[in-house]
């Protein structure tokens, strides 16, 4: 078999692919084949050796990945042979808040999906919507995880509220996706009228131009007559703008800075934080248990999510320089024939 492996801070030139055997189940592991992995902003982090949680030298990257169960150790009882299954991003994060006990992570501190065989822990698996093709469920774990979290994970969204996302990043389109879902009514930024023509066909009911409006978070509050949206996913890091569009007692679900950390006016003042009335969750990711109740949610629905462009596992290199270059809509997968 063959896997790709990392050197921390070398980038996407220090990728190495190699062949080894393939491994055996331990007691309470599972042999999975992978057939499908995604990739997103953070495995560019990992390998740029930007990112807040430890990567350790040698590990096989890519934290979202699908396939199916080929072996089976003693003692495994929540999975059977030829299941489709999906491993969580944090394979010791179960339930509850999130905690540094539970910080090991795929592709970055525990061997990830960019491999033709992984040996996970069955406690991390969850099944695969019947309705989903691999390529499709392998943009679940990450992105879509962390956008269910960002609607859910302090208090479920309720139908008629109103939500706002921000951009055309994977975690914005499921955020749109599921926000419709809900029954709520769901405002996008974006720069283009083709990126708008985008998020307007995945169901977002307003679209502002962050171009045309550089004070976006002015211009959502007169779109919602002045008072504000519910809940924003602020994947961009421009507080003082989504404290701008967010209602009184709404919540800012605060998924990533990177992206915005260095944009003037960025940063609120103390007292600006304190009069907007709104509530700041940083998150990261999920637990099994809402990767569970998001596939219930997806499977209900029959929810797709948008796939931009799919390589092929001997691709991996290119794929990255691709996903670096951005300016594209929907997820790059790769494909394990």
């Amino acid at each position: 078999m063959k896997s790709y492996h990392l050197r921390p801070g070398a980038g996407i030139e220090g990728i190495t692919i190699r062949e080894h055997e393939q491994p055996e189940p331990g007691p309470g592991r599972v042999l999975v084949r992978v057939r499908a992995t995604s990739l997103s902003l953070r495995e560019l982090l990992v390998l740029d050796g930007d990112y807040p949680l430890p990567v350790l030298p040698d590990t096989i990257p890519g934290c979202a990945g699908v396939g199916e169960v080929v072996a089976i150790g003693a003692g495994v009882t929540r999975v059977r042979l030829g299941d489709r299954v999906a491993a969580t991003v944090f394979p010791d994060w179960i339930d509850g808040p999130f905690a540094l006990d539970y910080a090991a992570q795929l592709g970055s501190s525990r061997d990830g999906m960019l491999t033709e065989f992984a040996v996970v822990g069955e406690q991390a698996l969850v099944p695969v919507p019947e309705h989903l093709s691999f390529e499709e469920a392998a943009a679940f774990p990450l992105t879509a995880v962390t956008a269910w979290n960002a609607l859910t994970g302090s208090r479920p969204l309720l139908p008629g509220e109103t939500v706002l996302t921000l951009g055309t990043g994977a975690v914005s389109l499921f955020a749109v996706q599921l926000a419709k879902v809900f029954g709520a009514r769901v405002i996008a930024t974006t720069s283009s009228p083709d990126k708008a023509a985008r998020l307007r066909a995945l169901g977002a009911d307003e679209v502002v131009d962050y171009r045309e409006h550089p004070r976006w978070g002015e211009q959502v509050r007169r779109v919602t007559g002045g008072r504000g949206v519910d809940r924003v996913v602020d994947v961009a890091g421009n507080l003082a703008q989504s404290l701008a569009a967010t209602a009184l007692g709404g919540e800012i679900a605060f998924v990533g800075h990177w992206l915005g950390a260095d944009t003037p006016d960025a940063s609120p003042s103390a007292s600006a934080l304190f009069n907007a009335g709104a509530v700041l969750r940083p998150l990261a990711v999920g637990s099994r248990a809402q990767f569970e109740a998001l596939n219930r949610a997806v499977a209900a629905a029959r929810l797709r999510p948008p796939i931009h462009r799919e390589f092929s596992f001997d691709e991996v290199p290119e794929a990255l320089r691709y996903h670096r270059k951005g300016g594209f809509v929907g997820n790059v997968v790769i494909g394990h024939r």
